[in-house]
């Protein structure tokens, strides 16, 4: 009797083993053939398709570079502007007052002149990197595209708003691929800096 349980279980254990690769394959749904995902709705993580891209990177690079750049100007502002108001302070009191007031409204009006200024610079180089955002994933569509008539998809959703999915039907990997081999670090997409 006990022979005939081990043989059951050899058996059950046996029969499970022929079953296990169909059960592993349909872990992802049956999403993916051949290394291609079949699946009628995709997802995209778009922070990552411009993060990891060869141009998302290229374009951090420069706004980090633009970045040192104005905080290097600031920097030299500062200690120009420094200078400036020492030597006002030292003349106050050999200028007539109405000259010192003069004085004192031309620095005042240049301080919050080069304030302007630094300020449209650093709100430039923000802005720089939400036009690059924009200017990727327009210049991705056509891959994204693509990648939907090889899955037989009807759409790619953003990752950032699908609650929950197999994580088979995510092509930001295969989309970072192409966009690197189509577009490299993206000169035609935006220019590089010069």
């Amino acid at each position: 009797m006990a022979r005939q349980g081990r043989t059951g279980l050899g058996a059950l254990f046996g029969a499970l083993l022929c079953v296990a690769p169909p059960v592993q394959a349909q872990q992802d749904g049956g999403l993916s053939n051949l290394g291609v995902v079949q699946s009628l709705i995709l997802t995209v993580a778009p922070d990552a398709l411009y993060a990891q891209s060869d141009f998302g990177q290229r374009i951090v690079r420069e706004i980090e570079a633009d970045s040192v750049e104005i905080a290097a100007e600031n920097r030299r502002i500062e200690a120009e502007l420094t200078a400036e108001e020492r030597e006002l302070t030292e003349l106050r009191d050999s200028l007539a007052p109405a000259d010192f007031r003069a004085r004192a409204e031309a620095f005042d009006e240049k301080v919050q002149r080069l304030r302007r200024e630094q300020d449209e610079k650093a709100r430039a180089v923000g802005q720089r990197s939400d036009d690059a955002r924009r200017a990727l994933l327009t210049a991705a569509q056509p891959i994204l595209l693509q990648l939907m008539i090889e899955s037989g998809a009807v759409a790619v959703l953003d990752r950032r708003s699908v609650l929950l999915s197999v994580e088979s039907v995510d092509i930001t990997d295969e989309a970072i691929q192409r966009v690197n081999a189509e577009f490299g670090a993206g000169a035609a997409i935006l220019p590089l800096r010069p």
